[in-house]
């Protein structure tokens, strides 16, 4: 019988803890200001569009700009990228109050405001999930990831429904204000956390070819591509209830913004819930099992919530939503980051944040255009059917398990010493690898291969090929390209203890008297005779 980890464990290690309490605070700003703006939306425009836009506004930028900011909490100081987010955030919300106090406010202008607290956002999120797994052991990831869900929603349960009444007594720019001070803690925590994180020899990756190298690892690794698909089904279906969640509480429960904030922390109180059951369900359940009880509890609840003319029956079943929202969005999380080796996981979880929110910002828009053309009810009724379609997605592209890898860094290469002397932006370079293997073998040998090349070409390697030597049928040549010297040292040191057995089955089919052969060559274009002087002559001049 295994040891079961207790929720709460992440709690032992000072510096989760210290941030995730100052992380309360700043959620609880951020609720409190998503709750003005939205009611706001409602004050200063009739149109239903425009209020689901202010949803889609703030979700839309982390679709737009995480992939670039996954391969800066790849390449640069996390922390200091989460110091400059942070502060960016603190600047655009005290413009907002400044400008809500008065009166300056229009729709664009708002939408503009929350579109670029989105902006800091999506250059904050990805450091601060890959800062989780330099916080606190493997073993309590998860557990990690889903009290990070949970603070959001204890936050959620009780911020929007004071949003609410901040916003019914003092006006919007009250909320805005709030959420500015809101930051100051999470600034002040962050500045005195000093990670210990291990130095690269190697140069940073330039960020092109960093973004690069994270669509590639993704697009070779299946398990993160399957994560991602239901990612963005269930951002796209589920967040009806969200974005629409204001007209409901004005036109289908004829409330106002204390009714409104009361249903969001409805929906954050289940949330919670959702939360501290996670671990158990886990023990008990499969990942896709739990997922497809989330899309559920989301299609009921938007089918009721589309029926119910009552706050308190829309209040409880919002609740059923919420625990869907972070039993979904909590394990999607840790499958990608349990998935993916610590060089890349900011760009992993990046593109799942891509994916997820541009589900979100899509579905933001779809459902507010709905509801504009047949009113909120329909919208809802649609919603609930798009969910039960993500579903059935599961039936093809099932989630995989939380997996057991090794996915430390194998630290078996040695650069070679070399009979040039090379630069590290050398290149191209040419590897090939001969090997030894027995008629009987080679269908084992092809299986293996298959592996080596998914990871050759997931860790930077291009134009790969595996050939057989015509004259002596036993010698199989294995080979790739990669763009310089120091790509080739970098896609080396990204093997993974996991990687391992690929390589070590290889070794054990070679037949050999010496283990395989590695040759390196760099390739040199061919000079037409009688140019070389010429060519020659520019260098010999400097």
């Amino acid at each position: 019988m295994t040891n079961r980890i207790s929720p709460l464990a992440p709690f032992r290690h000072d510096t989760f803890r210290i941030i995730w309490i100052a992380s309360l605070a700043s959620n609880f700003g951020g609720l409190i200001q998503a709750v003005g703006a939205a009611w706001l939306m409602t004050s200063i425009s009739q149109s239903v569009n425009m209020v689901a836009l202010v949803q889609a506004s703030t979700s839309l930028p982390i679709m737009l700009f995480s992939l670039v900011s996954g391969a800066l909490a790849d390449n640069f100081d996390r922390r200091r990228i989460m110091l400059v987010a942070q502060g960016f955030m603190l600047a655009v919300s005290a413009l907002l109050t400044a400008f809500a106090y008065f009166g300056l406010i229009t729709p664009w202008l708002l939408l503009l405001f929350t579109f670029l607290i989105g902006c800091g956002t999506a250059l904050n999120n990805p450091s601060w999930q890959a800062s989780v797994g330099d916080m606190v052991p493997r073993n309590d990831l998860p557990a990690a990831v889903a009290l990070n869900s949970m603070g959001f929603n204890i936050t959620r349960s009780v911020g929007p429904a004071i949003g609410g009444a901040i916003v019914a007594a003092a006006g919007a720019a009250a909320a805005f204000a709030v959420n500015a001070l809101s930051y100051f803690a999470i600034l002040f925590a962050i500045f005195r956390w000093r990670p210990s994180l291990p130095q690269s020899p190697l140069p940073r990756e330039r960020l092109g070819r960093a973004v690069s190298a994270g669509l590639r690892y993704v697009a070779m690794s299946p398990n993160i591509g399957k994560v991602l698909l239901r990612g963005f089904a269930f951002g796209l279906s589920a967040s009806a209830i969200l974005a629409l969640l204001p007209l409901v509480a004005r036109d289908l429960v004829k409330g106002g913004p204390l009714t409104y904030g009361i249903m969001l922390g409805a929906f954050g109180l289940g949330a919670i819930g959702g939360a501290l059951l996670s671990a158990r369900l886990r023990e008990h359940l499969s990942s896709e099992t739990i997922v497809r009880l989330a899309f559920a509890g989301f299609a009921t609840s938007a089918i009721v919530t589309a029926l119910s003319t009552t706050a308190w029956l829309t209040s409880l079943v919002l609740t059923v939503s919420g625990a869907s929202w972070v039993l979904a969005l909590s394990l999607f999380n840790t499958t990608v980051q349990l998935s993916t080796p610590r060089w890349v996981v900011g760009r992993a979880l990046s593109l799942y944040q891509t994916t997820t929110f541009g589900g979100i910002a899509g579905g933001s828009w779809l459902w507010g255009a709905a509801a504009e053309a047949y009113g909120a009810s329909n919208a809802l009724i649609g919603s609930c059917l798009l969910m039960l379609a993500g579903i059935a997605i599961g039936l093809r592209f099932a989630l995989p398990e939380f997996t057991s890898l090794n996915l430390d860094p194998l630290n078996r290469f040695n650069e070679p010493l070399l009979a040039l002397d090379l630069k590290p932006r050398s290149g191209p370079i040419v590897v090939m690898i001969d090997y030894e293997i027995d008629e009987a073998d080679i269908p084992e040998f092809l299986t293996t291969m298959a592996e080596r090349r998914r990871i050759r070409i997931r860790d930077g390697a291009g134009h790969w090929a595996l050939m057989r030597d015509l004259e002596n049928p036993t010698t199989w040549t294995e080979t790739y390209h990669v763009p310089t010297w120091v790509e080739y040292v970098r896609h080396n040191q990204r093997r993974t203890q996991a990687d391992a057995a690929v390589g070590d089955k290889l070794t054990e089919l070679h037949r050999g008297a010496r283990p395989p052969y590695v040759h390196r060559l760099i390739e040199r274009q061919t000079i037409v005779p009688g140019h070389y002087e010429r060519y020659k002559q520019p260098a010999e001049m400097h």
